[in-house]
């Protein structure tokens, strides 16, 4: 399930985020401000909650069904950010899974679903995704998906305390007539969005 990230998330995301600091501290955003700290927990919900009512992202969480508890259990996040209307309809999605999760296709999943959701209910044209060269899993996830890859950006964003180079990938509405869910799965049985708050 996607759903959108809130405050009182934070316990959980913390927990998740700690246990995998070195699985994902190697593709990490980071400030190309010196000695920028990262947000706090509520400031950085504050402000993706604000961009999400602005209509400028979409910040989700990923969570799955503990079939024993019968609880949803985060196992990543996935957001959907650049929201840009009118002639171009496009954004760019960037996520991260849990390491302990890798290989289950639980990122493929999600990027598909939040493809899905927004072309065909905030009607966009084009979704992009940016990743470093050297990220194999995440490469694999844009591969399995059928993303067209549009060449190298230089440069392209400041990663870890660095800038990065990035390959970008590119899908269209037209290239996925029937959702890209349907196409990776060959269904949707189980497979639930909730829209970040407006």
């Amino acid at each position: 399930m996607l759903r959108p990230l809130s405050s009182a998330d934070r316990g959980e995301w913390d927990r998740v985020r700690y246990r995998n600091r070195e699985w994902l501290e190697p593709w990490e955003a980071s400030s190309p401000e010196p000695g920028a700290a990262a947000p706090s927990f509520r400031r950085f919900v504050r402000s993706m909650r604000e961009q999400a009512r602005a209509g400028q992202s979409l910040p989700w969480l990923i969570t799955e069904l503990e079939p024993r508890s019968g609880r949803q259990e985060l196992v990543g996040q996935l957001t959907v950010s650049s929201i840009t209307l009118g002639s171009f309809r496009s954004a760019t999605l960037g996520y991260w899974v849990d390491g302990a999760q890798a290989g289950r296709g639980i990122a493929p999943l999600a990027v598909a679903m939040a493809t899905d959701y927004c072309f065909q209910h905030l009607r966009l044209h084009r979704m992009e995704i940016n990743i470093r060269p050297e990220n194999a899993k995440s490469l694999r996830v844009v591969e399995k998906l059928g993303f067209r890859d549009e060449g190298l950006r230089e440069r392209f964003l400041h990663i870890n305390g660095n800038w990065a180079d990035h390959r970008s990938f590119a899908l269209t509405a037209e290239e996925v007539p029937e959702g890209l869910v349907r196409r990776f799965t060959g269904g949707e049985d189980g497979i639930t969005v909730r829209a970040a708050p407006r």
